[in-house]
């Protein structure tokens, strides 16, 4: 035989000990400030004014994060101009060159990543941007072998480094600006 269920009893729903209308319901929700409360917990707080620098250690990694490819992208650049005159350098030109550039790209890096929000840095970066990369295409056009197997190198380094760090609007603007003049002379970018 079939046991029969206890039936719950259902409680009557009560009347509030006191009834408040609406309106006074968001006038306490007012005065207390439990909305503002609730919000401020919810919104991420911006510290655009007051930001911290970071620890020493943050800023050498950062600095590293740069320097090692800028490394390989200048020993890159000093082999592939080397062969394009049909120079074979050796382990040891490379690694002289390297080790004379090295510490100043090194401690370039370092400060200009270290101030890379800084607007006076922006502008610095942008103004060494439109200086190196028109002077290394001009040197390719028109400057001797010679001159292009010391500089070239360096100066494609400085070149994508600060394009890379420029804040994306004056990256495009240096980029324009140097094809234009690139344009206007009638330079090429290609041998």
């Amino acid at each position: 035989m079939a046991k029969k269920r206890q039936t719950t009893q259902t409680t009557p729903v009560q009347k509030p000990l006191v009834e408040i209308s609406e309106d006074e319901q968001w006038r306490l929700i007012e005065q207390t400030g439990v909305l503002r409360k609730v919000a401020e917990t919810q919104k991420p707080k911006e510290t655009t004014d007051n930001v911290e620098p970071l620890p020493l250690a943050d800023e050498i990694f950062n600095a590293v994060v740069f320097i090692m490819p800028l490394t390989f992208f200048l020993i890159m650049m000093d082999i592939l101009i080397h062969q394009q005159y049909a120079r074979h350098p050796t382990a040891g030109d490379i690694a002289g060159r390297l080790f004379t550039n090295l510490p100043i790209l090194s401690i370039f890096v370092f400060y200009t990543t270290r101030h890379k929000t800084n607007p006076r840095m922006q502008l610095a970066l942008f103004i060494l941007s439109l200086g190196v990369g028109p002077r290394m295409i001009w040197l390719i056009n028109r400057g001797s072998w010679l001159v292009n197997m010391r500089q070239c190198p360096q100066f494609a380094t400085i070149w994508l480094y600060t394009v890379v760090q420029l804040n994306l609007i004056w990256a495009v603007l240096s980029l324009v600006v140097t094809g234009a003049w690139v344009w206007y002379t009638g330079m090429k970018l290609a041998l």
